[in-house]
């Protein structure tokens, strides 16, 4: 038997928002905040970056200090701001995977820094082509460098990058990076969206994950995974759900998620579209404060 939840890390895009909506359910946002009421840290663990993951959480009257994993766990902040924990890739490994992996799709980087200049890509059509909405809710802080190169001088680490396109295409790029010298000199995490054809490949310092972050962060609080939950829908979601020791894939993953969650022992949550976050928030809430009393 697992103690009650102290920490749960919790997806965003086919977790806590619904899929299409860029705004939280009166009920998942109560069920935030009654978690943090009831003394379980609620964390955001996302492939999002912080200038697009805090505006969702804005007006909820969620605490300052609640921790965002951002970037695929190359960021930590809290909410209100503060630094926590940071990863950079060395510049001249993001030089050589534009060589590697520009024949396969739009590529762009990540640099922790606000405003223009945050996202850098060198070919705005090819993006907007596949991502087009994700180049309108960042357009403010994309700079079109051309060719990418020139943006990832020594000094000018970024902490992600990120190559997009079809299934197929994005499986073909996997593959080459993998056979490739920059293979052992990054970590590639893979997310998928198979009713829109669209595959996005995580670029990460080496080590970096939502799951490698969360123990750090869990380590940083005095949590062990047995009083830790995640909560995810994709494959950049696994390696946390492989280190929490209470694990739920919602109703709405990729099948061949929830068969991998039923060998490994995780529960399946409703779907996002059925307030699944909020529901397991609720049983956890339910169990913590049963047996505080």
């Amino acid at each position: 038997m697992h103690p009650p939840v102290s920490l749960v890390a919790i997806d965003v895009d086919g977790t806590l928002l619904p899929t299409f909506g860029q705004a939280l359910t009166a009920r998942t946002a109560r069920a935030l905040k009654a978690a943090q009421q009831a003394g379980i840290t609620v964390a955001i663990a996302t492939g999002r970056r912080v200038a697009y993951t805090a505006p969702l959480l804005q007006g909820l009257d969620l605490r300052a200090d609640m921790p965002l994993i951002a970037s695929n766990g190359a960021v930590i902040r809290t909410l209100g701001g503060e630094p926590i924990d940071r990863s950079h890739m060395p510049a001249r490994v993001a030089r050589g995977l534009c060589g590697l992996l520009r024949p396969f799709g739009a590529l762009v980087f990540t640099f922790d820094k606000p405003g223009r200049g945050e996202l850098v890509l060198e070919d705005l059509g090819q993006a907007e082509g596949r991502i087009s909405l994700w180049i309108e809710a960042n357009r403010n802080a994309i700079e079109v460098v051309h060719p990418l190169e020139d943006a990832l001088n020594d000094g000018e680490d970024p902490i992600q990058g990120m190559v997009a396109g079809n299934l197929n295409r994005m499986r073909d790029a996997e593959a080459a990076l993998r056979a490739s010298p920059w293979g052992a000199a990054c970590d590639c995490i893979r997310t998928e969206y198979p009713a829109r054809d669209l595959c996005i490949l995580d670029l990460l310092p080496h080590g970096v994950s939502k799951g490698w972050a969360l123990q750090r962060l869990a380590g940083r609080l005095g949590f062990g995974p047995r009083e830790t939950m995640a909560i995810g829908d994709n494959w950049n979601d696994v390696d946390m759900l492989e280190w929490a020791g209470q694990s739920v894939v919602m109703g709405n993953a990729a099948a061949a998620l929830r068969a991998l969650a039923k060998t490994r022992g995780w529960k399946q949550a409703p779907a996002n579209d059925h307030d699944g976050v909020a529901v397991v928030l609720e049983a956890a809430i339910a169990r913590r404060l049963g047996t505080a009393t």
